[in-house]
């Protein structure tokens, strides 16, 4: 019997603003190679409309969570984060997701990896793909994940539960450094940008430097191929200096531009991942873009001075909405040192069941 035959028990949810499929170890192989060819044939990847699997044809809802209970009795469970491709047989380990993180609590309950407090549960998660942690906190009354509630989040309809999401040690959480080229400044084709990775390598310019405004629409700067290929190449140069070579297959590291708010926020992003743009901006991807701007004399630290002194929530507008922020970065030292960063997402459970891959 084999996968093909027998499928894969698997759950779906929503984590944030993507969607993804969790799995226990035990329940895929223990190959690396073969899990992943029986995770692209899951997913209906490479196919950009992904029509005979369970993705949902864009990178947002290609993703993977891998759940198993940890070894460190400091840790509940660890979670490895994988990113499909779409239209690429692709399956990259090389960066973390923060709102597919934000269903990995709520799964280890359901399957008993953690036991339930009552009333609320936190859970200590190790993130596998930069050996960083995280604690995920959300309701459980009466000892059951409660997904119902009423926070909103841009870029998902309707209202749900919180998850409170603090982490700890993400500082190079792929490149070993918070200012991963050593300056805090430089310039990458012309353009002057700061590399910053608290969780998620990115690289933040301005706008303006692109030529645009920074408040185009997902669709506008979709439809721009001239500017799409501009960032593919500006990214690739940004990586080599952040000491992450060749990423032409590789999904990180991610390019935001930034522009003074225009909606009740503190700064308007536009962020790309890797070259297409996003229709929002990732939680990872928006803790590393202010925490880079909170750093004296970084690429949009200039966005701050109207900000309210000592401010750590900071509300981050993108092309759907907004998302707010908890960073806290102490620049008094060389080099700077993240104080606490977190964000409050949720998450929803889709289906619990057997998957079953294609031929």
């Amino acid at each position: 019997m084999t996968y093909d035959d027998t499928g894969v028990r698997c759950t779906m949810l929503r984590g944030g603003t993507s969607r993804g499929l969790y799995f226990e170890p035990q329940d895929l192989p223990a190959d690396p190679a073969e899990r992943d060819d029986l995770l692209l044939r899951l997913m209906g990847t490479p196919d950009p409309r992904q029509i005979d699997g369970l993705g949902g044809s864009t990178t947002l809802t290609s993703k993977v969570a891998v759940v198993s209970r940890s070894d460190d009795p400091e840790i509940d469970v660890d979670y490895l984060f994988l990113q499909l491709g779409v239209d690429q047989a692709t399956v990259s380990d090389r960066q973390n997701c923060g709102n597919i993180l934000a269903g990995v609590g709520p799964f280890a309950v359901e399957r008993g990896l953690v036991p339930a407090g009552d009333g609320e549960t936190s859970v200590r998660i190790r993130m596998v793909n930069s050996d960083s942690v995280a604690v995920a906190t959300f309701p459980t009354p009466g000892g059951r994940v409660e997904y119902r509630g009423d926070v909103e989040i841009a870029g998902v309809p309707g209202t749900a539960a919180p998850v409170v999401l603090d982490f700890a040690d993400t500082e190079g959480s792929a490149t070993g450094a918070l200012l991963p080229t050593g300056h805090v400044r430089d310039t990458v084709e012309g353009v002057e940008v700061t590399c910053v990775d608290n969780g998620m390598p990115v690289v933040l310019a301005m706008a303006s430097s692109f030529g645009l405004t920074g408040y185009e629409s997902h669709e506008e700067l979709a439809a721009d191929a001239d500017l799409l290929a501009r960032v593919d190449a500006f990214r690739r140069k940004a990586a080599e200096l952040m000491g992450l070579g060749d990423v032409s297959a590789a999904s990180v590291p991610k390019t935001v531009l930034l522009a003074p708010a225009r909606d009740g926020g503190q700064v308007c992003t536009r962020s790309f991942i890797p070259v297409q743009p996003h229709t929002s901006i990732g939680v990872l991807g928006a803790v590393s873009v202010v925490t880079g701007m909170l750093v004296p004399g970084a690429v949009g630290h200039e966005l701050t001075e109207d900000w309210p002194e000592g401010t750590s929530r900071v509300d981050v507008e993108h092309p759907t909405g907004h998302l707010l922020v908890d960073v806290e970065v102490d620049p008094s030292v060389t080099p700077p040192r993240v104080v606490r960063s977190g964000v409050v997402r949720t998450a929803r459970k889709l289906f619990d069941g057997t998957a079953f891959p294609r031929a």
